[in-house]
C-alpha cells in the first residue's frame, strides 16, 4: 500500500503510559485454577505442576442439554422467521501453568508445549473415529474427569459424536476474563458454528475454483513473500497482520504448509507452533508495556464433517485484541462499523512494522532485574 495512503490512514499517533508491572502472586488462596484449591462445584484441583484440564463448572453446553421443541405455531409467521436448533456438547478449561502470575507472554515455547499437547490430546479424543484425520491422530487419554469423579483418576467419554471443536482464551478484564489465572477454554458442539462455518465454505470455494490450491497456504506464500505485513515468521508458521483485519493489531498465525488440524502437526511443527505464539504474546505486551487483552482461537478441522470439509481446511489462529493507541484506549465498533463496515484506524502495514520492533525480552523482565 503506498505510503501516503498509510499515512493519510494514520492521522492518530500512539501516546505512552508508565509501563504496567504484575503483582499477582504466584498461587492465590482463593483462586479456582491454582493447584490444591477448591473450585465452585465442590471439586479439589490436584497439585499439577504443567497443564490441567476439567470440565467447566458453569458450561455454556452441556451434554444433557435438552431437546428444542417448537411450539405450535398457530398459522402466523413464526415459523417462516423464527427458527432455533438445540446445541449439546461439553466446555472444558484448560489452565496453562499452575503460576497464577503468568501469561503465555511468560512462558517461553518450551512452556507452551505441555498446551499445546493438551489442546491436541482432548482434540484426539473427540475426533469423530471414520475422519481422515483420526489415521493421523497418536493415541490419546480420555477426555477429562466430570464433576462426580471427583478431581480423581475416573475418565469418561464424550457419549456423542460432536460436530466442532473451538480453542479459545480471553485474555484480560476488557476481554471479559475474571480471573487473570493463565487458561483458556474448549467448547466441543454438536453444530459448526457461524465465523467457522463461513471460512470453511470460502476455504472449499478457493480450493475449488482454483482445482486444488488451499487458500490460506496461497495465502502465506504471499505474506512471506511481501513482508510488509508480517510480524514474524518461521520454518512452519508465519504471524502476520491480515489485509482484511478489523482490529488495529489483529493477528494471524497460519501454517506455512497444508495442515488440517492438530493432529497433522509433528513434533517440530509444535515446536514452531509454540515459539510463534510466544513471539506474538511477548510483541503485544511489549507494544504499549502493559498486559495486553485479546481474545484468540483455532480453526481448524471439524470433528466431524464430509472429505471436502477435512481436506479444505486450514489449520490457524486468530488473535482479536482491542487496544489502538495506549494501556488504556481501546477501538470501538460503534456507528458506521457497526451500521455499514469496518474501518481501520492504523493499517495492517503500520501494526505489523510496529510488532515488528517489539520483539525481544519481555518488558516486565526488564523492569523486576532493573
Amino acid at each position: 500500500m503506498p505510503d501516503a495512503i498509510l499515512d493519510d490512514i494514520s492521522h492518530r499517533r500512539g501516546q505512552q503510559e508508565a509501563a504496567s508491572k504484575t503483582t499477582l502472586p504466584i498461587h492465590d488462596p482463593s483462586c479456582y485454577l491454582c493447584p490444591g484449591n477448591k473450585r465452585a462445584q465442590g471439586d479439589v484441583n490436584p497439585n499439577y505442576e504443567s497443564t490441567f484440564v476439567f470440565v467447566n463448572d458453569y458450561s455454556a453446553v452441556k451434554e444433557d442439554q435438552a431437546d428444542y421443541e417448537p411450539g405450535e405455531m398457530h398459522g402466523d409467521l413464526s415459523g417462516l422467521l423464527l427458527r432455533a436448533e438445540a446445541v449439546k456438547g461439553k466446555c472444558y478449561v484448560v489452565t496453562f501453568s499452575p503460576s497464577h502470575n503468568l501469561t503465555l507472554a511468560d512462558l517461553s515455547p518450551q512452556e507452551i508445549l505441555p498446551v499445546i499437547q493438551k489442546w491436541t490430546d482432548i482434540y484426539t479424543a473427540h475426533l469423530d473415529p471414520s475422519s481422515p484425520l483420526a489415521t493421523v491422530a497418536h493415541a490419546t487419554t480420555l477426555p477429562p474427569q466430570s464433576h462426580s469423579d471427583g478431581g480423581g483418576s475416573s475418565y469418561v467419554k464424550p457419549n456423542s459424536q460432536y460436530r466442532y471443536m473451538q480453542i479459545f482464551e480471553n485474555k484480560g478484564a476488557a476481554m471479559g476474563c475474571s480471573n487473570p489465572h493463565p487458561h483458556g477454554q474448549i467448547w466441543v458442539t454438536s453444530g459448526l458454528p457461524e465465523e467457522p462455518s463461513l471460512e470453511l465454505a470460502q476455504l472449499q470455494k478457493y480450493r475449488r475454483e482454483q482445482g486444488g490450491p488451499h487458500l490460506l497456504e496461497d495465502y502465506a506464500k504471499l505474506e512471506s513473500e511481501k513482508k510488509e505485513r508480517m510480524v514474524f515468521e518461521n520454518e512452519a508458521f508465519v504471524a502476520l497482520c491480515p489485509w482484511w483485519a478489523t482490529w488495529p493489531f489483529e493477528v494471524m498465525i497460519v501454517s506455512r504448509r497444508h495442515k488440517r488440524a492438530l493432529v497433522d502437526l509433528d513434533d517440530k511443527d509444535k515446536e514452531m507452533l509454540a515459539e510463534a505464539m510466544a513471539e506474538v504474546t511477548r510483541r503485544y505486551d511489549n507494544l504499549f508495556e502493559t498486559q495486553f487483552p485479546y481474545s484468540t482461537g483455532i480453526h481448524q478441522a471439524p470433528l466431524s464433517g464430509t472429505l471436502t470439509e477435512i481436506e479444505a481446511s486450514h489449520f490457524h489462529i486468530h488473535f482479536y485484541p482491542p487496544l489502538l493507541r495506549s494501556a488504556t484506549v481501546r477501538k470501538f465498533l460503534v456507528g458506521y462499523e457497526m451500521m455499514a463496515e469496518a474501518q481501520r484506524d492504523i493499517t495492517p502495514e503500520q501494526a505489523a512494522a510496529r510488532l515488528r520492533v517489539c520483539g525481544g525480552e519481555l518488558y516486565r523482565r526488564r523492569l523486576r532485574d532493573g
